[in-house]
């Protein structure tokens, strides 16, 4: 730490003060639990609940230490209550500590008990120190963990412990939700005005107390400048004295169509951005332009700048005599796609050199997304590098430039007016085609203007096509003719599974998702290796009719929704789709011989909303001898808000309901 000590000197001593509980918050002191505690078997927040946080706080405050800087103290305290088994989780307690090159965060103070009702008395059991373990992930980061002794259905249990941290950007995040409902969650915390950080405030659920104080304290520093003697600093300081906490916080589950619950839980996190005045001022946060300057000088990134000779035979090899750019970068990108393997799905920074991915083509997706823009560089068309942060790993904030957010890398190249975003990672795309996992939002060129992009899953449409006749033939059976072309998405996973279990898997999915008799007559897959389009299934089959007084007939085949994605009865956080959809469905049926309508399906149109942001047609008439259907259903946006969520719900609860409404078929008399 760099001082101004000129006007440290000009400042009185006094250590800084650790702040107080407020009066609202739940009076638990460690170690005293009554046996009145015991008897609840259930909570109002959440009466299913496994086990329930009764309390937990947090509270960060920086101490001067004797090495001449600040300290970080973290000090936590959590209470629980175990309803059954399945609750015993909330007994596992991880805790994550970082490591740099010359120090690292410590735990220290820890101490935890478990309390039961014994004879009708609270009888508690000690975590012992030897059932502390510390397991090392990486070269950064070690976990400090242990289980609470003696848990059972109904136990209480309680922990408290203390990280010193040297690191003072890593200022603690706090989570004020998690897998299990709290009653009580709260974090404090104090900041010198001498640090900047930003916060960022994360979630649905509101806060019941969020306040903001100053004061001022004293810090005292000491530094050893010789083995006999120390100098001791002393200054005043203003205190920012930070208070946030959240009352009856529901559990997070995970729910469908969600990004991931990183983006909803209910959460505060900072970024270090300054050191200010008594300290030496020094700018930490920089500009985006700043990041991607430096990220231009990675020697991992960096080697897209070069020249790259070394190069040429393997551009010459994809390209061979082709003159067109467009035409030259298609080819280069499925050279990429096709000859080199992604040994892992995430990451923007690479692995090995540009070289040794070609020499073992593979590498993770920066590694091979990297090579491809070289690539294209070097025949001649303009490629940046682009990181963006995928839809299972969050959001990234546009308005801060901060790294850790993002965890992909993908090429974009220019050729004339038009855009191409690429990812030659993933073999199931085409040219121009992302997956849908990096439509997540705000992305960054990694160039000196470190352009900015956004990646919106509502540029996405989903569009699929089905088309099905059905005749009498001249055995009594009912012949079937279908023609479907996906939509681009879902030709992606239909070449995969052609890949990976033949094509005939497909067609045994169709039969079991149509609930239906089926002899498959002919059947094809068409444009499997056109990877820029969408994928074209085929298929004839007969259906018996048998001999029964009433026939029953899903005129929807395997085209329907058979349950309603959304089940839950509220949401606490958005529907995040991955891309909007619009699925038509096109039926002319026979009516089977021998047989007359007995009872046919209500037409309907119905609207999600008055801004049409969602519309079911079915349409179902009957001409002489033969029904015809029009069923399509449109979902034009991709993000609801929780408020919009029951419309949502109760839309897909009539579209359920809907497609699982049969034809009748009477036997004539």
């Amino acid at each position: 730490m760099i001082f101004n000590r000129s006007a440290i000197l000009l400042l009185a001593t006094l250590l800084c003060a650790l702040p107080a509980f407020s009066q609202d918050a739940p009076k638990f002191k460690f170690g005293k639990v009554d046996a009145e505690e015991f008897q609840k078997k259930a909570y109002s927040v959440d009466s299913s609940a496994n086990a329930v946080i009764l309390s937990e706080v947090g509270i960060s405050r920086f101490i001067g230490n004797n090495s001449g800087g600040f300290t970080l103290e973290f000090k936590v305290y959590r209470r629980a209550h175990i309803l059954n088994k399945n609750g015993y989780g909330v007994a596992d307690v991880t805790i994550p500590l970082y490591t740099g090159s010359q120090s690292e965060e410590k735990l220290i103070n820890l101490r935890a008990s478990t309390y039961n009702i014994e004879n009708g008395k609270v009888v508690s059991t000690k975590l012992e120190k030897s059932s502390v373990f510390k397991d090392k992930i990486n070269k950064y980061w070690a976990h400090q963990k242990f289980t609470l002794p003696n848990v059972r259905e109904g136990s209480i249990i309680e922990y408290e412990y203390t990280i010193e941290s040297p690191f003072l950007f890593n200022l603690q995040p706090w989570y004020f939700q998690g897998e299990n409902p709290r009653l009580w969650s709260e974090y404090q915390v104090a900041i010198p005005q001498f640090f900047n950080y930003v916060t960022l405030k994360q979630g649905y659920h509101p806060f019941a107390v969020e306040t903001t104080s100053t004061k001022n304290d004293n810090f005292t520093l000491s530094e050893s400048r010789t083995a006999m003697a120390t100098e001791r600093y002393s200054f005043q300081a203003s205190i920012a004295e930070r208070r946030w906490a959240m009352k009856d916080v529901p559990a997070l589950k995970e729910e469908s169509f969600t990004s991931t619950l990183r983006n909803h839980i209910s959460k505060i996190e900072f970024q270090l951005s300054e050191h200010r005045p008594p300290l030496e001022y020094r700018r930490i946060m920089g500009s985006w332009t700043d990041v991607m300057g430096e990220l231009l000088k990675d020697e991992g990134i960096g080697q897209i700048n070069g020249n790259n000779g070394w190069l040429g035979d393997a551009v010459d090899g994809a390209v061979g005599n082709t003159t067109d750019k467009l035409q030259r970068a298609k080819k280069i990108y499925a050279w990429v796609r096709d000859n080199l393997t992604c040994t892992n799905n995430y990451g923007y920074r690479t692995t090995q050199s540009m070289k040794e991915v070609l020499r073992k083509k593979n590498g993770n997706v920066a590694d091979i997304n990297l090579l491809l823009i070289a690539m294209l560089r070097k025949a001649g068309i303009a490629a940046e590098a682009v990181i963006l942060s995928t839809r299972s790993h969050g959001y990234t904030y546009s308005m801060y430039p901060l790294l850790e957010r993002f965890d992909y890398l993908i090429a974009a190249i220019g050729i004339g007016e038009s855009v191409y975003y690429l990812d030659a990672a993933d073999p199931s795309m085409g040219f121009g085609h992302l997956p849908y996992k990096c439509y997540n939002g705000h992305a960054r060129v990694i160039n000196a203007d470190a352009t900015p992009l956004e990646f919106s899953a509502d540029s996405l449409t989903e569009k699929q096509l089905a088309s099905v006749f059905i005749v009498n033939d001249s055995a009594g059976r009912l012949l079937g003719s279908v023609q479907k072309r996906a939509g681009y998405f879902e030709s992606a996973r239909l070449r995969r599974a052609v890949k990976e279990k033949g094509k005939e898997s497909v067609f045994t999915d169709i039969s079991r998702a149509a609930g239906a008799e089926m002899t498959f007559l002919e059947q094809s897959i068409d444009s499997l290796a056109q990877m820029e389009g969408p994928v074209d299934i085929k298929y004839k089959f007969t259906m018996p009719t048998g001999d029964e007084d009433l026939i029953y007939f899903n005129p929807l085949l395997d085209e329907r929704f058979k349950d309603n994605p959304f089940k839950s009865a509220q949401r606490l956080y958005p529907v995040e789709m991955p891309f909007a959809m619009d699925q038509t469905y096109l039926l002319r049926i026979e009516v089977p011989k021998g047989y007359e309508v007995d009872e046919i399906p209500k037409q309907m149109v119905v609207k999600l909303n008055e801004d049409g942001d969602g519309v079911f047609e079915y349409r179902i008439s009957q001409t002489d001898n033969a029904i015809a259907l029009r069923c399509r259903l449109v979902i034009s946006r991709t993000f609801f808000a929780p408020e919009e969520y029951e419309t949502l719900r109760e839309f897909f609860n009539l579209v359920v309901k809907k497609h699982s409404e049969q034809i009748v078929f009477k036997k004539k008399k």
